[in-house]
């Protein structure tokens, strides 16, 4: 900006004061040359005329005139030397004589010398408010274009943050369209081969999954019925087939994990109700002891199998680590209320909890703390499986502890709405 002022300022400088400097000569020399060829009877009637209808006005020009000089601009040194050029060296400009404002030019008719006053307006040319207006003008217009250049820009850039997002919370954006500049279109077209590579991958894990999960169901039915039919002594027999129940156990969690949430098969459902269906079911076992804080009329969109997946593992995963000795009671708080247009439910026990740093890798499959929550057996797949089923209901998982003691899984959900 401060180029293009100065540039402008320089390149207009010229041609602004020849236009200036053209005008004053041409009224000086009209007017000169009218009084000059006029009738002296005439003159007083001529002067009267050029004062009230073009606002220039004669008056002698005396030796005792009290002159102020016309402020001084980056013009005036060039109008000053092209009117003396035309006019003669002893022409003289003034801003103010005898207190009086104006544009004032010296001429001579004759050996007599006269002021020529115009009204400052009608010698105008640019000064620094006006150029600082343009300059305003154009800084706005410009932040405008640039803002629209780097929407423009930013576009493609938070297109991609969007889609990522949603890929990162377990979803499936549209792929991003491969248009553009060259740079735009490479960039989301291998970022449509990256989101095509991990829907393979994801694909062929859950098949794998699935595929050795199913697998291993013959043999262990075919070890269930040896194990029945085999002479074992009862502590032997009721040893292995416990093994059996849990290998079976793991199997059903491998194919928990594996298995999609299809979108397609969300419904709305009664969460409210859902949730005390939960706790009533929990509260079946014997040694669990279920608390209640469950808002009235909590509706969501979701698959409700896989929803009472979420909290059945949950229920699992607090009977193994979520006891606190010497009590065999096991205690469970189930909370839900509607904050800012989201489901929040609270599943906590009265365990030990886990280290601070430990909560985040518990979600990672097959992890286990069993240092920090007891010794017991299992996949380590209950919290994964419960944050992949969150995500696909476009859900949040928190997991912290809870005080003076225990651990809490935070769950937050869209509630449902009638258009969506």
């Amino acid at each position: 900006m401060a180029a293009w002022v100065a540039s402008f300022r320089i390149i207009e400088r010229t041609p602004q004061a020849t236009q200036i400097a053209g005008q004053v000569i041409s009224l000086v020399t009209i007017t000169r040359a009218a009084l000059a060829h006029s009738a002296p009877d005439l003159r007083r009637e001529l002067l009267f005329d050029l004062a009230s209808n073009e606002g220039i006005r004669i008056y002698p020009l005396e030796d005792n005139d009290r002159v102020e000089p016309p402020p001084e601009s980056s013009l005036m040194p060039l109008v000053r030397n092209i009117v003396r050029a035309k006019l003669g060296d002893t022409t003289r400009f003034a801003g103010l004589v005898n207190d009086v404002p104006g544009f004032w030019v010296s001429f001579k008719i004759d050996e007599d010398n006269y002021w020529l006053r115009l009204d400052r307006n009608r010698v105008r040319y640019t000064s620094g408010l006006q150029l600082l207006g343009w300059a305003a003008v154009t800084l706005c217009l410009s932040l405008i274009g640039a803002a629209f250049i780097s929407r423009l820009i930013n576009l493609p850039l938070a297109r991609l943050t969007a889609v990522a997002r949603a890929i990162a919370k377990g979803g499936q954006p549209d792929l991003l369209p491969e248009v553009g500049p060259r740079e735009i279109r490479e960039a989301n077209r291998s970022f449509n081969h990256m989101v095509g590579d991990l829907n393979r991958i994801e694909s062929d894990r859950a098949v794998v999954l699935a595929g050795i999960s199913h697998d291993l169901r013959t043999p262990l039915a075919r070890m269930q019925l040896e194990v029945e039919m085999a002479g074992f002594d009862t502590a032997a027999r009721e040893g292995m087939q416990s093994d059996l129940r849990q290998m079976d156990e793991i199997i059903d969690q491998f194919l928990d994990y594996a298995r999609p949430t299809d979108s397609a098969t969300f419904e709305m459902i009664d969460f409210s109700t859902l949730l005390l269906d939960v706790a009533r079911e929990a509260s079946r076992i014997a040694d669990i002891c279920v608390t209640t804080a469950i808002a009235e009329g909590v509706t969501i969109l979701g698959n409700p199998v896989d929803l009472k997946r979420v909290f059945s593992n949950l229920v699992e995963n607090a009977r193994r680590y979520g006891r606190v000795e010497p009590s065999d009671i096991l205690e469970i708080d189930i909370a839900c209320a509607v904050r800012q247009g989201r489901a929040v439910v609270g599943f906590s026990d009265h365990g030990s909890g886990v280290p601070t740093a430990e909560l985040e890798r518990l979600l990672r499959p097959f992890t286990r703390m069993d240092t920090a929550r007891g010794q017991a057996n299992g996949s380590g797949l209950g919290l994964a499986i419960v944050e992949r089923v969150v995500k696909r209901h476009m859900g949040t998982l928190r997991l912290s502890n809870r005080q003076p003691h225990g651990f809490e899984v935070g769950i937050s959900l869209p509630l449902y709405k009638p258009n969506d």
